[in-house]
């Protein structure tokens, strides 16, 4: 049986305490570099790849090649100077793609 593995991407100080819960965690501090990794850990069979938003929106191009992939999902997370709410925009727009509607958050 083959494991999948999950990977935890952002600057130092937000994805540290990750490591505590036995996920890879990989800081980053360069875009470029942020992007060559994702492709790196999508290759090296990562399901799941948890993104800081601040990172995220640097690499928007790398991050949108996913999204119509199966593997790995990447899942955008705030990082420890908060949310910019493009995770909440993505889940968003990923609920409206596949129901057709906003049931999330329809009187915002």
């Amino acid at each position: 049986m083959y494991m999948y593995k999950i990977g935890v991407v952002g600057d130092r100080d937000s994805i540290l305490g990750f490591k505590a819960l036995g996920l890879s965690v990989f800081p980053v501090t360069q875009p470029e570099q942020a992007s060559r990794l994702i492709n790196r850990l999508a290759k090296e069979n990562f399901a799941v790849i948890f993104l800081t938003e601040q990172v995220a929106r640097e690499i928007k191009e790398t991050v949108d090649r996913y999204k119509s992939v199966p593997f790995p999902a990447i899942i955008l997370i705030p990082s420890n100077q908060g949310s910019t709410g493009l995770g909440i925009q993505e889940i968003k727009k990923s609920v409206e793609k596949a129901l057709g509607a906003d049931i999330l958050f329809g009187n915002e």
